[in-house]
């Protein structure tokens, strides 16, 4: 089906989905060598009030996209947002949910590095409204820790989810990596039996990539597992984890019964969000108008302070074309297992499955997704296959 090439939406279907708030807290203590985030070292004092106050300035210049829409999640992403005092992060929720619409059972995540929250104030997080930690755990082996470039210990990792815990937030996930410099099949099920015996609510267990810009892209680790043994680490880790209880529902997520993460559920369900803070990206369906908006916020921190609320805060920003939806859209719907209805297609793009009918029949016909007329599941082929599969919707 042939789409007109200006960036309405054609049909009047589009339909305001779930709305999630991200805030970006951009410092950390150092740089990893594999992170491609908006991330910066920070040198004490952090100006922490001074960034909130930026924060405001930003939530109030975009309030007008989104009046009267409700909050279900937020999640403070980095940088290190644990280097952040509860009562600083008090201090934004408070003022946060004066001007948004939280929903009464809004999740709220703050991520966590040991390294920086090891004897740190989880008790004051939970009081602050954090209901929900993502602790970058990464490896429990101290070798693949330090390759890795990272701050901390298994044993500071082990000790900040018992502290978290202890402090009553049990929402707890945890970030592995596999394929890492040096590892070996029994070290990557060894982190996942680690993590398993913490009892976390939710594990996150994805690959090592060498993304662009990073330290280990321009020099690469001369150690890294080849693609048969990664694939090994993925399948054994899978089954280990699926063995405890975890279910797979997306392609690196694994949680135990009803704690998907909601925030995240959202991101892959094509839902939207208001991204805040210095490199924050957000994406806001703007129904009235019939199109949906991509818009981003300035990298640097010292600017970002500077600039916040101000026009000179926004990066950059885009309208998607209908021509650019099916492939954002399959981009995220199918990384989850279950896939998503047709009919979420539809009011989430505002486009008619019409214009996707083709490319799922050859999705179907090579065997990635399942022949269901009304829903847009992977099949196991085509979970392994996902990129070949999300590339077909390439206009």
């Amino acid at each position: 089906m042939t789409l007109p090439g200006d960036a309405a939406l054609p049909g009047g279907l589009l339909q305001p989905p779930p709305l999630a708030l991200y805030v970006h807290l951009p410092w950390c203590v150092r740089k990893c060598p594999y992170c491609d985030f908006n991330s910066h070292e920070g040198k004490d004092p952090l100006p922490f009030d001074a960034y909130v106050d930026a924060l405001l300035r930003d939530l109030d210049a975009e309030l007008p996209l989104v009046w009267g829409r409700v909050v279900h999640s937020v999640f403070f992403g980095g940088g290190t947002p644990s280097l952040f005092p509860p009562q600083v992060i008090d201090r934004f929720l408070q003022q946060a949910s004066a001007r948004l619409r939280f929903a009464p059972d809004v999740e709220i995540t703050l991520e966590a590095n040991p390294g920086t929250v090891e004897h740190g104030p989880f008790q004051g997080f939970r009081a602050a409204g954090i209901n929900r930690l993502s602790i970058g755990v990464q490896s429990f082996d101290d070798g693949c820790l330090k390759r890795l470039g990272r701050i901390h210990t298994a044993g500071d990792a082990e000790r900040a989810v018992k502290a978290a815990q202890d402090a009553g937030l049990d929402n707890l996930n945890l970030d592995l990596m596999y394929a890492l410099p040096g590892q070996s099949l029994p070290q990557a099920l060894d982190d996942i039996a680690r993590a398993i015996a913490l009892t976390p609510a939710h594990i996150s267990h994805y690959q090592l990539t060498l993304e662009p810009g990073t330290r280990f892209a321009a020099r690469p680790p001369d150690d890294l597992p080849d693609p048969d043994t990664a694939w090994d680490m993925q399948e054994a880790c899978q089954a280990h984890l699926a063995t405890a209880g975890f279910a797979q529902y997306e392609i690196s997520a694994y949680a135990r019964p009803g704690r998907q993460c909601v925030h995240n559920l959202n991101y892959w369900q094509f839902g939207d969000y208001l991204g805040i803070g210095a490199g924050a990206h957000g994406k806001l369906t703007l129904a009235a108008e019939g199109r949906i908006l991509r818009r981003w916020k300035i990298r640097h921190p010292g600017l970002y302070l500077d600039k916040a609320g101000h026009p000179e805060a926004i990066g950059g920003e885009e309208t998607l074309t209908a021509q650019r939806l099916p492939f954002d859209f399959m981009l995220n719907a199918l990384r989850l297992n279950a896939g998503v209805p047709v009919a979420m297609f539809e009011a989430r793009t505002g486009l008619p499955r019409a214009v996707i009918a083709e490319k799922l029949a050859v999705a179907q016909a090579r065997g990635w997704l399942e022949a269901a007329p009304d829903h847009l599941r992977p099949t196991e082929l085509g979970r392994r296959f996902a990129n070949d599969v999300i590339a077909l919707f390439l206009d």
